[in-house]
């Protein structure tokens, strides 16, 4: 189930980082506009291209842990984004056919772009939710329609927790989403860190000055608090290209984006 709120038109003059993150990963939904900014990024830092696609590639490999191994069934994926290759319900309905996904975004080209995100296997289903990370009670409530939240699920916040500023803030719409589902849920984040990369950090700045909407990277430290009181999964919080990398798959570079997978006990 869709559920519309009231937006404003798609605003082509000004870059998204929905639709440059799009363009990083070799999509085509976004603009004149956004290209130029990716451009742009790439000129100071081309690594970016491969903390997006890293970052891609991270989620994929967790939803495939809590599919096969922690016989995870129904996933909330906030900050969804646009779709491209290998999204959440396309990765665990693959696995388990009969798994349900709902994806949160309040992005109006995120939500034109909401049926091909509502693609399901016939066994499971796929939602789209209106909403903004900040309200998770909203959230909630609407995932109830689809997702049976007194089981355990998992809770996807990939590049998203960087458009909250404020830590405190950040660490509460976390603590409030993870509080309302039960145990053996498990958190998945990953976020753009500080104190890694300086490059990457002086383009990001100048990102953030371009009247885009600001993304703020963390340190490393900012990162795993998010995942206090749950049980992380090994490696822990680590470069998402090192987190369970493929077997046989030549040695990652560390890059400035940190993730991790942990269980609510």
């Amino acid at each position: 189930m869709t559920r519309p709120a009231s937006h404003p038109a798609i605003d082509t003059s000004v870059p998204h980082s929905a639709r440059i993150w799009n363009y990083w990963l070799g999509g085509k939904d976004n603009y004149p506009v956004d290209e130029a900014a990716g451009d742009a990024y790439t000129a100071v830092f081309p690594g970016i291209v491969t903390i997006a696609r890293g970052s891609r590639a991270f989620l994929r490999r967790a939803i495939t842990h809590l599919v096969t191994e922690a016989g995870i069934r129904q996933f909330l994926d906030i900050g969804t984004g646009l779709p491209t290759a290998e999204n959440t319900h396309e990765v665990a309905q693959r696995l388990a056919p009969e798994a349900r996904i709902v994806y949160v975004d309040n992005d109006p080209m995120v939500l034109a772009h909401a049926r091909a995100l509502l693609y399901s296997s016939p066994e499971g289903a796929t939602a789209y939710i209106d909403a903004d990370v900040t309200d998770p009670d909203r959230i909630l409530a609407i995932a109830a329609e689809t997702l049976d939240l007194t089981r355990p699920t998992g809770l996807i916040l990939s590049n998203i927790l960087g458009h909250v500023a404020d830590d405190d803030q950040a660490r509460s719409i976390v603590d409030r989403l993870m509080g309302a589902l039960p145990s053996g849920s498990h958190l998945c984040v990953d976020d753009g860190s500080l104190g890694i990369d300086p490059v990457f950090e002086q383009a990001q700045d100048a990102y953030n000055n371009s009247g885009a909407v600001p993304y703020n990277l963390r340190t490393v430290e900012a990162i795993t608090s998010f995942f206090d009181g749950l049980e992380l999964v090994e490696p822990g919080v680590v470069p998402v290209t090192r987190w369970r990398p493929e077997p046989g798959a030549p040695a990652p570079e560390t890059v400035a984006e940190h993730g991790g997978l942990a269980r609510k006990p």
